[in-house]
């Protein structure tokens, strides 16, 4: 039997599939990092880096690596919408 959500009713995932994706933005607040921190970590500028964090552009994949040491966090674990 699962678990079940009091206010939902709906079954609770097991085994962390429940986690919390975070925005670009939540991840670079938790960090400490102000935009133009956390654009020089990644190797981009500011305006790059907000339109990331606005869904208005997206990363490749070599930026996206970078994203991923700078927060450190994987690419799964990131909400881009």
């Amino acid at each position: 039997m699962y678990n079940t959500n009091n206010k939902t009713g709906k079954p609770l995932k097991k085994g962390g599939q429940n986690k919390l994706k975070l925005t670009l933005k939540a991840l670079r607040i938790n960090k400490g990092y102000t935009q133009e921190q956390a654009a020089q970590l990644i190797g981009i500028s500011v305006e790059t880096l907000a339109k990331y964090e606005k869904g208005i552009t997206y990363p490749d994949i070599p930026v996206l690596k970078k994203i991923e040491k700078t927060y450190d966090t994987k690419y799964d674990n990131i909400n881009f919408f």
